[in-house]
């Protein structure tokens, strides 16, 4: 019995993540209704559930809100206009829907190639947000590595998408998984991006301990 309230029990640290994955998805969302900061918050919430809630390093606020500060320049500017595309492309498809009923032929066309536009966009937007928490890059290099490698590792962008998918159609029928869905995307998704990222990590020789660095991305 002594065991059980131990807290170094596995059923106390699953508790612990738990709530530490709630919470943090609350203050994601709560984060993201100004919409300029939707970017510095996806940003932080990747680095906080991979470095904290995975690797076990650091507290989750203190992660969190230190990832927010540091990439808010970058992110903000990429949060935006991630928005104002997917804007652009909702009244693209809104545009090509209604064509459908009077030229079904170029609606159908157009619907295509605006369905196959907001594919690609998804697609790099999977990547984008991770990529700037974890590497050092201008914008532009930004953009051109997340659309690379959602190309060079379309097996994985889809399954990630999926997984969003998936989580959306949870939503729907059960609201109040929303409270908790943030967390629990990035956290099945960062088990494919992490393996994305070792390829192209650069090769570091000796320990963290011996470099004086915390590379516990590289476990």
């Amino acid at each position: 019995m002594s065991n059980f309230f131990n807290m170094d029990n596995p059923l106390f640290s699953i508790l612990s993540k738990i709530c530490d994955m709630l919470f943090i998805s609350i203050i994601y969302i709560f984060l993201c209704i100004p919409i300029i900061t939707i970017g510095p918050a996806s940003t932080a919430l990747y680095y906080t559930m991979v470095k904290v809630v995975r690797k076990e390093r650091g507290y989750i606020f203190r992660e969190f809100f230190k990832s927010f500060k540091l990439n808010f320049k970058r992110a903000s500017i990429v949060g935006v206009l991630m928005v104002i595309i997917f804007v652009i492309l909702g009244f693209d498809l809104a545009y090509a829907y209604g064509l459908t009923a009077p030229d079904s032929t170029k609606g159908s066309l157009l619907m295509g190639v605006f369905i196959g536009i907001t594919f690609l966009v998804v697609s790099f937007t999977q990547y984008i947000f991770p990529i700037l928490s974890r590497f050092d890059m201008t914008i532009k290099q930004l953009i051109k590595a997340a659309i690379y490698m959602s190309m060079r590792h379309i097996h994985f962008t889809v399954l990630m998408i999926t997984v969003n998918a998936l989580a959306l159609v949870i939503i729907y029928f059960f609201n109040p998984f929303i409270f908790i869905a943030p967390a629990i995307i990035v956290l099945v998704n960062s088990f494919m991006m992490e393996q994305v990222f070792k390829k192209y990590m650069p090769e570091v020789e000796g320990t963290g301990e011996e470099t004086g660095r915390d590379e516990w991305y590289l476990e």
